[in-house]
């Protein structure tokens, strides 16, 4: 309805998957990078968790069309299935004619044909959408599949993509076999309020529009903290507010648009009320986990930006929240030339050392070798983000601390803190590696007792800014 008002050559923000329209900002670039890793050199289960709308489904479609040409795929997006149903929908994706309907004889001709394929060079990968859904005798089944191998390979790569439950559900007893099989653990966190602006211009960009930036600063804010990153309301709103703007027969979109959006949509407050109970209640093991992603942004949403205010009021503000690009990272060559990347005021050894932190020696000087660490550290790099928690939960980080003597390279252990809104948060990360895939390698090959934490990769960059 409202494309040719603003010169699109079609709809920017439907919500169903549409592979031109991926966005790679916000780590999503650099997941599928190393899933494609992850699938091609492993042998292992693979996961993808991610909250109700944050852009699964999306990732999934675009990597079975990245795979390479010799991987054949298998994609179940309803895996609410029996055992039995399971077996049989799987034989029938990879085209076997089955002569009779016993699940062990199904089975059997399905590692017959896995072989045959095996045998000519071709790798079968499965995908498996919604995986929170499936009964727990089908997860079994899952697990019973990731054994069909030949002499020295597995014949078949599955990975998981759920919602955070599927985490819970494999957390079960019954389920720890299957859950020692997952070698790779992906998280897709929520969009910061940078990353919301960002990915609102490139679909904008992707669907033909060639003007100025047409969402105003307090568009975009609303959108950020009404839609929580979630890239399928930050969808639903955009829509909504293209539309109401095109009623009102104007090309600005502006708060009231947005607001109109918001009445309209009527989302549900969930999940973050049930996270800020689990924090009350002190759920140690809640806040290791990687599920509480959206409850620190949402608490850092409020902030005007990652920076402290002090470095906002030296510097002007961008023209655009579109359009303003992030500053360059140092290269390596000019960090070499005596030029170190300076320190936010946050990342400074005295504010850490004050206020309500109370860590033993060994850990504040950790935090002042991570400070080092990160001046000098070359932005493209990845590390393993291991926990982020209110820097209140001191005993909870020295905990970590003191469990992870059995990491390949205990000095690449290092901790940060960063203060937002005058409140101290709190980090435990590991690693410098030069890819992702280097990355990914590294966290495969994490303690268990580290790995069921939710781990997941970040990029030096994005910690620096």
């Amino acid at each position: 309805m409202y494309l040719e008002h603003f010169g699109l050559t079609e709809a920017p923000f439907r919500i169903t998957p549409h592979t031109d329209f991926f966005f790679e900002g916000a780590n999503r670039g650099a997941t599928l990078d190393a899933l494609l890793y992850a699938i091609t050199h492993d042998e292992g289960i693979v996961k993808v968790t991610g909250e109700v709308g944050s852009g699964k489904t999306m990732l999934c479609r675009v990597l079975i069309e990245r795979l390479p040409a010799n991987v054949a795929t298998i994609y179940l997006a309803n895996p609410s299935l029996s055992r039995d149903e399971f077996l049989f929908t799987v034989a029938d994706e990879l085209f076997i004619n089955l002569a009779t309907n016993r699940a062990s004889a199904v089975l059997r001709a399905l590692q017959e044909h896995l072989i045959e394929l095996y045998g000519q060079g071709r790798q079968v990968v499965m995908l498996i959408d919604e995986a929170h859904a499936m009964p727990r005798e089908t997860l079994e089944e899952i697990r019973l599949l990731s054994n069909l191998e030949s002499n020295r390979h597995k014949l078949l790569q599955i990975v998981l993509f759920g919602q955070p439950e599927l985490n819970d559900n494999l957390n079960r007893q019954e389920m720890r076999q299957l859950k020692e099989r997952i070698t790779h653990n992906f998280g897709l966190e929520p969009l910061v309020r940078a990353d919301v602006a960002a990915y609102i211009n490139f679909r904008m960009r992707a669907a033909g529009y060639k003007g100025p930036d047409l969402f105003s600063a307090a568009a975009l804010k609303l959108i950020a903290r009404t839609s929580l990153g979630l890239t399928r309301r930050i969808n639903i709103l955009c829509d909504k507010a293209l539309l109401a703007a095109f009623a009102a027969n104007t090309h600005q979109i502006t708060y009231a648009h947005v607001q109109a959006a918001v009445r309209d949509a009527e989302f549900r407050k969930a999940p973050l009320p049930k996270l800020g109970r689990w924090i009350g209640a002190g759920a140690a093991a809640m806040l290791l986990s990687g599920g509480l992603a959206i409850y620190f942004w949402q608490q850092e949403l409020a902030a005007p930006s990652r920076v402290p205010p002090t470095a906002l009021a030296a510097s002007p503000p961008p023209s655009s929240p579109l359009s303003a690009a992030p500053a360059p990272t140092p290269s390596a060559a000019t960090r070499q030339a005596g030029a170190p990347l300076p320190l936010p005021k946050t990342m400074a050894a005295e504010p850490t050392k004050g206020g309500n932190l109370k860590f033993g020696p060994a850990t504040l000087k950790k935090i002042e070798e991570t400070q080092q660490w990160l001046a000098n550290a070359d932005g493209e790099h990845w590390f393993i983000q291991l926990l982020a928690t209110d820097a209140t939960q001191t005993e909870q980080v020295e905990n970590l601390l003191t469990s992870t003597d059995k990491l390949d390279d205990p000095a690449a252990l290092r901790v940060y803190s960063a203060e937002v809104r005058g409140a101290q948060r709190i980090g435990v990360i590991y690693g410098d590696y030069p890819s992702t895939s280097a990355a990914s390698l590294a966290l495969a090959h994490l303690p268990q007792s580290l790995r069921m934490s939710g781990p997941y990769l970040r990029q030096v960059k994005r910690l620096q800014r």
